[in-house]
């Protein structure tokens, strides 16, 4: 495990996520999470708007390919949003 000795350096990791620009992508998905939790219903009282509860926010185009809020979001299960190819999984294979 790392890190077990020294503490881990968040400073460090932070720098090298905006310099890799992670940081404006997950400012970008976060801005979208808290419009759809402002105009959604909260029934449960928990912060989030209820169709969201167990569902991502999927970008039409997706950040990893240049997309932002402007060119608007959804909800989508959290299956169909991951298997969709963005840069955290792998593209799906034509047979």
């Amino acid at each position: 495990m790392p890190y077990t000795k020294k503490k881990r350096p968040y400073k460090k990791e932070y720098e090298q996520q905006k310099k890799r620009g992670e940081h404006a992508d997950r400012m970008e998905r976060q801005r979208a999470r808290r419009a759809m939790d402002k105009k959604g219903v909260d029934k449960y009282k928990n912060g989030k708007a209820d169709k969201r509860e167990v569902n991502d926010i999927a970008h039409k185009k997706p950040l990893s390919k240049g997309g932002t809020n402007k060119d608007g979001y959804k909800v989508q299960s959290r299956k169909k949003n991951r298997a969709a190819g963005g840069a955290m999984s792998s593209p799906k294979k034509k047979k």
